[in-house]
């Protein structure tokens, strides 16, 4: 079955966000007299959300007094803080551009919530751009179940297998496979440090975003 379109995680696959989290956990421990940590330290937990960030960024464990408080601020301090620095990685924009141009459709299936997923794509002009927009308030489970591919296949009009899901975190690849889409998954995005692409199941691993134009060549040209 030939490709017909392609879907992308957001965050450290489509989009590098860390640096609003960045800011957002740095700011914290500003405002509470404590010293800026290694920015690494906070963008090796992306892929594991606020609780994640906020657990590295106090080193504070979550069950802790105070914990969910925290949680609930960062929150409130990242929807404010949402599109100020995140931009495509580099490379993705050209990416996108051969998409377009090869007529496929191209949309985005996120773990991110829509009241922050929304607002960074209609502020980096991708939203009148992408097809669709899952989001976890969409589906009632979120990836690694395949509920929120499906039902971008659906959205879309296209069959699983015509589509090839691009993500950065094992929940991507595990959502892709069990919806039938083909799966990419790329080293360039929020890879934990004790985790490993090549481990997932994937069937391709890259390590830049124009990588995948070679897949894509070679899917086109596929019966």
């Amino acid at each position: 079955m030939r490709l017909r379109a392609v879907l992308f995680d957001m965050d450290g696959t489509l989009l590098d966000t860390a640096p609003d989290f960045i800011a957002v956990c740095q700011a914290m421990r500003l405002e509470r007299g404590l010293a800026a940590i290694d920015d690494k330290l906070i963008r090796d937990q992306v892929s594991g959300g606020a609780r994640a960030m906020v657990a590295a960024t106090f080193a504070m464990d979550s069950a802790a007094d105070g914990f969910e408080a925290l949680r609930l601020e960062f929150l409130e301090r990242y929807q404010q803080h949402c599109a100020v620095f995140s931009q495509p990685f580099e490379g993705m924009a050209e990416l996108l551009a051969d998409i377009e141009q090869a007529r496929l459709i191209w949309g985005v299936a996120t773990n991110k919530p829509a009241r922050f997923a929304e607002p960074i794509m209609q502020q980096l002009g991708l939203a009148e751009r992408s097809a669709v927009l899952v989001c976890p308030d969409h589906v009632s489970r979120s990836k690694p179940d395949p509920e929120m591919l499906l039902l971008a296949c659906q959205k879309i009009g296209v069959q699983p297998g015509e589509v090839l899901f691009v993500g950065d975190d094992e929940r991507d690849i595990e959502a892709g496979r069990a919806a039938g889409c083909k799966t990419a998954a790329v080293t360039y995005g929020y890879i934990h440090p004790d985790d490993n692409p090549s481990h997932w199941g994937a069937d391709v691993v890259v390590e830049h975003p124009l990588e995948l134009r070679g897949v894509l060549d070679r899917a086109l040209c596929s019966c």
